[in-house]
């Protein structure tokens, strides 16, 4: 049986991958080129630093102290899109890419937490968040698979 120090962790963790990804679509908003993803981007930054701040609200309801930063692998993995995006010009696609890979860390984040007895108010918060990162996961998918098809056909037209 879990305690509220579980839970107050399993939901600390969240909010770590949450302040992750807000920081991650931040940064990727900066580096696209085309207006659409950048809107994209910025919204789902906004809604990622929302998703934390409910979070830190349960943690501190249930008698915690709520983490107020990103982790260190985030930190790693935000460097990295930096990184790359200096060597290959930010090129929209590689940062989709970028993107899928910190969606697939936030799903798993949600499936560790959802693994964890939590009480149903808590469950039920990180079971709807859970939902609207998966809906994100999938239209980031998408959209880096059509830039994937627009880049192998404008390489095809240069060759």
């Amino acid at each position: 049986m879990a305690s509220t120090k579980d839970y107050i962790s399993t939901l600390n963790d969240l909010v770590e991958t949450c302040k992750d990804g807000a920081e991650g679509f931040q940064k990727a908003a900066e580096n696209v080129k085309l207006s659409d993803l950048k809107t994209l981007f910025n919204e789902y930054a906004q809604q990622r630093q929302k998703f934390a701040s409910e979070l830190q609200m349960e943690i501190s309801r249930i008698g915690g102290d709520p983490a107020t930063g990103g982790s260190v692998a985030g930190a790693v993995h935000r460097g990295w899109m930096d990184i790359k995006g200096a060597f290959t010009g930010k090129d929209d696609h590689t940062i989709l890419e970028e993107a899928e890979r910190g969606e697939d860390v936030a799903i798993r984040a949600y499936q560790d937490a959802l693994g964890v007895d939590l009480p149903s108010d808590l469950r039920s918060v990180v079971d709807r968040q859970y939902q609207i990162v998966q809906q994100a996961h999938r239209n980031v998918r998408s959209l880096r698979d059509r830039a994937a098809s627009t880049t192998t056909r404008e390489t095809a037209r240069t060759l």
